[in-house]
């Protein structure tokens, strides 16, 4: 149903057919930005952060006790009701500012005092610190979900989460900033500190305090509460009067109140859900609420945003790989690139039978598909991998490890080798890039990195576990028939066609790294090269098989200035695959692997033109 007024239709979610955390991401999502948060105490509980009256309380407790050091009772006498023992034993009502003054008078010791209470212990940076849903509503300011914050917490824990993501929040704590800060509607997002900040005298805490907002204040909550939506959390409206009038004397003519209530329910804030109409949802601490929030607005998103092309997913690539605050963007670019290759990866997509007449056929479309699927992901791994400096490592190898699983379950029915070890083949892909790139990169650490991780056993063996050096094999890979995809030359016979093959597939994605064709086919020879060593340094004997390709060429081996003899001048303990761990990091077990390729290629004179 719908009300009515001179704006236009205000949306009311139908009850029960809607749960009240549905209804509040639906609308939140579908208008951006149009509504304000107000944060009370609750949202904080989980960081270990007191309540500004709970500071109040503590230091009331402190001044009793020096007081009377003899009395062991005074302390929590005094806090058990801190006001009577003020004006008790001072003749003055009990006040923030006046607490302040008597207990620390000047300006540094006044901060030594409140800093214990806010911000985190020495070596303790987890301490005090941004709760999971301060963490979740900077994420919706972020995306632009949330623009404007009332908060009455003293705490800067919102602040801190706003940074962490990188936006500098306009933070208006006391009433002389109003008149100069920026509109609400052109900041990415302010903080609105109704009672004021810790390290700021010009706090409001006791009753008397809460009982009214200078003017400038008053106008810009009202202001708030007239323009935009209200989703309130962790705010009881036991104490603060001034708050509880503007709210029951203020309704947003344009957008519904949304309340989430954890615990008891006072009579205040009962009387104000009921005036307003308010949604309430009930059961809900402060992280739940808001990282649910987070999450369904994220699958909302999802559902409504285009698919990013190739070219612009490696331009946000670019963006956010230096940028430590946009990991979370990062992994989800090549993530999300991952996951609709294993999306596609179906039997129904790329069979793993084929009757004898349509084999070729099927053989041919599979691998053109994989192929089509893993672009965007062989683009974003080349160019993650030439640009990073080891910090990401793990994000690139967990793209294998997932592409690894397409062939790591069982296939109904009959199936045809070749079809079935095909499954790997965006694995192989994603390898085989990363390797090269990390060699034209002078990163060859990484290739050790790459060729040992992940391991996979094969469905019919789950004990042997096997590294990507010898799953990844591209013989084993590709053991059909390639001339349907790669034609040779009339009349001609492919050598080495796995090793041309790849070098064909991942020419386009390395191109703007490598540019020179020479130079690219040198990486390509290079990566084979140590591949095939770490392939031959396997324990068991039979696993020992190179990864043939174009390598094996007599100009490889023959001259002295070749790939084979450079590569062993190199066997010092300082060689970079020692470093990374291949060969156990023995110079000794690197130049047995070296002598082994060396005798394997003796002894297959077919592998060599």
């Amino acid at each position: 149903m719908a009300s009515d007024d001179a704006t236009g239709p205000v949306a009311i979610p139908a009850g029960g057919l809607i749960e009240p955390p549905m209804a509040m991401a639906l609308n939140v999502h579908s208008s951006p930005g149009v509504y304000a948060l107000l944060l009370g105490a609750g949202i904080s509980i989980a960081s270990g952060v007191k309540t500004g009256w709970g500071v109040v309380q503590d230091i009331v407790g402190k001044v009793a006790a020096v007081r009377d050091p003899d009395s062991p009772d005074a302390r929590a006498e005094a806090i058990a009701d801190p006001e009577k023992w003020w004006e008790a034993n001072t003749n003055e009502p009990l006040g923030y500012s006046a607490l302040l003054a008597a207990a620390a008078p000047k300006p540094a010791s006044r901060q030594a005092m409140l800093a214990e209470y806010f911000e985190p212990e020495e070596g303790q940076d987890d301490s005090k610190g941004p709760t999971a849903a301060h963490r979740a509503i900077a994420q919706l300011v972020k995306r632009g979900s949330i623009r404007v914050i009332l908060t009455t917490n003293f705490d800067r824990l919102t602040e801190r989460a706003l940074q962490e993501v990188g936006i500098s929040p306009q933070v208006v704590s006391r009433p002389e900033q109003i008149k100069g800060m920026k509109p609400l509607a052109h900041s990415q997002a302010t903080v609105i500190k109704l009672h004021g900040d810790y390290a700021d005298l010009e706090q409001r805490n006791t009753v008397d305090e809460l009982e009214t907002y200078p003017d400038e204040l008053q106008q810009l909550l009202e202001r708030v509460l007239d323009e935009y939506g209200l989703i309130v959390c962790g705010w009881s409206a036991d104490w603060d009067q001034a708050l509880v009038r503007t709210v029951e004397g203020t309704r947003s003519r344009r957008y519904p109140m949304f309340w989430s209530q954890y615990g008891r329910f006072s009579d205040a804030a009962q009387n104000l859900t009921t005036q307003h109409k308010a949604v309430v949802i009930d059961g809900k601490n402060a992280d739940e609420l808001f990282t649910d929030l987070a999450r369904r607005i994220e699958a909302l998103d999802h559902m409504t945003t285009a698919p990013i092309t190739r070219d612009v997913a490696v331009v946000q690539l670019k963006r956010a790989l230096p940028d430590p605050v946009r990991r979370i963007e990062l992994f989800d670019l090549v993530d999300h690139a991952t996951t609709q290759i294993i999306a596609r990866s179906t039997r129904e997509n790329r069979p793993v039978s084929a009757a004898p007449s349509d084999r070729a056929d099927i053989y041919g479309s599979s691998i053109r598909g994989y192929r089509a699927d893993s672009d965007t992901l062989l683009h974003l791994l080349a160019n993650g991998v030439f640009h990073d400096d080891g910090t990401h490592e793990t994000l690139w190898l967990r793209s294998v490890e997932r592409l690894t699983r397409i062939r790591s379950t069982f296939t109904s029915g009959s199936f045809d080798g070749a079809l079935e070890a095909l499954r790997h083949y965006p694995a192989l892909l994603a390898a085989w890039t990363m390797g090269v790139t990390a060699v034209i990169a002078r990163r060859e650490e990484f290739v050790a990195t790459i060729m040992a991780q992940p391991t996979w056993t094969t469905l019919w063996n789950r004990t042997e576990a096997q590294p990507p050096a010898v799953y990844l094999n591209p013989t084993s890979v590709l053991q059909g028939d390639l001339s349907s995809v790669m034609p040779p030359p009339e009349g001609k016979k492919w050598i080495f066609p796995q090793s041309r093959f790849l070098r064909k597939e991942t020419r386009e994605p390395l191109q703007v790294i490598e540019p020179d064709d020479t130079a690219y086919q040198a990486a390509c020879t290079r990566f084979e090269f140590l591949a095939s060593m770490i392939a031959m340094d396997h324990p068991t004997e039979r696993r020992r098989f190179p990864w043939v390709g174009e390598f094996l060429s007599d100009e490889h081996w023959e001259y002295d200035t070749s790939i084979a003899n450079t590569i062993k001048s190199e066997l010092t303990s300082d060689w970079p695959l020692l470093r990374a761990g291949a060969f156990g990091g023995d110079i000794e077990r690197a130049q047995a692997a070296h002598e082994r390729l060396t005798q394997w290629r003796a002894q297959n004179p077919q592998f060599r033109w």
